[in-house]
């Protein structure tokens, strides 16, 4: 494998090998090359917008390993949004083993993983920031957070949200949307708003409870309009569409959530022509797929900073004159889009996706503290050491990953039931080979307001259908009714897929423990982070139990996990995990 120059010059400066390679230059000096490089931009206009999406409660430096398999319908697949590994790379121009494949792919990612080191933490974003903010001066900088933020690890749950609020705060959020943030419950993300100094914005939630004040009301503001570099900016909201969907409904109960595109452009034409502002901006979790279509179909928007599908996207797409950016996951990125606007009117712009590489850009003193003090309460449980893995733990893939197969291996130790179903939730952690698996790992890929594992009866015919449907809702040809999640990883269970077959007709060679699935049998299935319970017959009360504690349990009973890489999903209709528009292979 060879290392470019730069990439070189970025580990020695890791390393601390400045002297050797540079003369008389001092590792200090030679970080301060590595950084020039990640910051280097070609700043333009006068208003500066800084940009993260789906953070998910990372608030420390973490490995994040993207996915090797990202496969949607065959009009999508290929295309921003469904782009990974090689074909990503050449789509993007990625230099191999650079420290930008490094980041936004997952090849080579252990070699690379240990040559460049962990990924974000709000201590290193929040110095990028800061040389922004020096260098364009704070009051034309605007930073926009497109939601997904207060849920997704062990401080975020313990704190019930409280301690990403803090660390927004500190990073100086200025507007977001919500989506996991939801999950906590109406009260609580109404109290958590009121420690926020961001705005928080949606016009997509209406009130639906006839007999509440709310009825048909707009349950947050629609936009804001801001005044950076002496122009108008209109932001409007765009929470996620489908979360009482997505998630148990008891948590929005009242609430009513959708794309609503005819009251978005209501809104678009009330920025322009009433308020005459010069840019508008939509903040959105819609996911970067669905996006290009609001782009098609929602006319007058200028930007759409996207979240929700954690696409890094290091360049802008433009539909119908509306640019689209996308900021990654995990606090591994900050999107800057510097914008010239003069006339009433945008006239030009320059967009780059930062890698918030945390060996390399320094930690502020002062986040590296808020951290520590965050995290202090819970240090004795979150650093436990469960056991060692001995192959990487990852998360992301459309079909199947490591962590959640670890995971569906400790429920079925637990329940001894004949199927586990584990959520496609994008967001979690990556653990290297060799490492040590921390309860805070454990906490990063299960961290949930409704952690409960159920275990109760199914009959075959149903287990059948319910994948269908996962599977309509993944690789529907339609964006719009995409809902952004990955297919249900399953335990016990093996099957072939064909994505481009017609909805209820993807799905063949089910088995279940080695045998074709009995259609007219009943099996045990135990199950978390969904609503499936509610579907099954005789619910074994005496065995829910949440699990965090149960994957706890099981690490520390083997001591040393070994999970296979191989997959339990054969595709039948592509030849690759990141095939290549218009093909099916790579």
């Amino acid at each position: 494998m060879e290392i470019s120059r730069r990439d070189f010059m970025h580990i020695a400066a890791i390393f601390g090998l400045g002297a050797a390679t540079a003369g008389c230059a001092t590792p200090k000096s030679v970080a301060q090359i590595s950084l020039k490089d990640l910051y280097d931009f070609n700043a333009k206009g006068n208003v500066t917008l800084l940009h993260m999406c789906d953070l998910h409660a990372h608030i420390k430096p973490l490995y994040w390993r993207e996915p090797s398999t990202l496969i949607s319908a065959p009009n999508l697949v290929g295309t921003p949004g469904f782009l990974c590994g090689e074909a990503f790379a050449k789509h993007y121009g990625l230099e191999p083993s650079s420290l930008d494949a490094y980041f936004d792919t997952y090849m080579d990612f252990d070699t690379l993983a240990r040559k460049f080191g962990k990924m974000g933490g709000i201590a290193h974003m929040k110095t990028y920031l800061d040389h922004v903010r020096a260098e364009r001066g704070n009051e034309n900088i605007l930073f926009l957070d497109s939601g997904d933020t207060w849920q997704g690890t062990g401080v975020a749950l313990k704190t019930g949200g409280e301690a990403i609020v803090k660390a927004q705060n500190y990073l100086g959020v200025d507007v977001m949307v919500g989506h996991w943030e939801f999950t906590y419950g109406k009260e609580r993300v109404k109290e958590l708003i009121e420690l926020l100094d961001a705005k928080f914005i949606s016009q997509n939630i209406v009130g639906n409870d006839p007999f509440a004040d709310d009825y048909e009301e707009l349950i947050f503001e629609p936009y804001t309009i801001e005044e950076r570099g002496g122009a108008k900016i209109g932001i409007i909201g765009q929470s996620f569409p489908f979360t009482s969907t997505a998630n148990p409904k008891e948590f929005t109960k009242g609430w009513s959530f959708g794309l609503r595109l005819e009251t978005l452009q209501d809104y678009v034409n009330e920025l322009r022509n009433e308020h005459k502002v010069d840019c508008v901006v939509v903040l959105s979790h819609d996911g970067f797929s669905v996006d290009q279509e609001v782009a098609r179909k929602v006319h007058g928007i200028d930007f759409i900073l996207s979240g929700h599908t954690h696409d890094p996207s290091p360049q802008p797409i433009t539909i119908n004159n509306t640019v689209i950016v996308i900021a990654g996951s995990h606090g591994k990125y900050v999107g800057r889009l510097d914008i010239d606007i003069k006339d009433g009117k945008v006239k030009d712009y320059e967009y780059k996706l930062v890698p918030i590489a945390s060996n390399m850009i320094p930690a502020d003193p002062q986040g590296v503290k808020l951290v520590d003090e965050l995290y202090a309460p819970f240090a004795s449980e979150f650093n436990e050491v469960l056991g060692k893995t001995k192959n990487m733990l990852y998360k992301r893939d459309t079909f199947f990953s490591t962590f959640d197969q670890l995971i569906n291996d400790a429920i079925m130790d637990e329940m001894k039931c004949d199927i586990s179903f584990t959520p496609g939730y994008r967001w979690g952690t990556t653990v290297l080979a060799g490492e040590d698996i921390l309860m805070d790992n454990v906490y990063e890929m299960c961290g949930i307001t409704y952690p409960n594992v159920y275990t109760f009866e199914l009959k075959g015919q149903k287990i059948a259908s319910l994948l269908e449907d996962i599977a309509d809702n993944v690789f529907n040809a339609n964006p719009l009714y995409q809902q952004g999640g990955d297919m249900s990883r399953l335990g016990g269970v093996t099957y072939d897929i064909a994505v481009a077959n017609k909805a209820g007709k993807r799905i063949s060679n089910l088995k279940v423990g080695g045998k074709p699935i009995d259609l007219n049998k009943t099996y045990v299935v135990s199950s978390w982070g969904g609503n499936l319970q509610n579907a099954g017959m005789n619910l074994r009360q005496d065995m829910i139990r949440p699990v965090y504690d149960i994957v706890r349990d099981y690490i520390k009973r083997e001591k040393v996990v070994d999970v296979s890489n191989e997959g339990n999903v054969t595709v039948v209709d592509y030849d690759c995990g990141c095939p290549v528009k218009g093909s099916r292979g790579c």
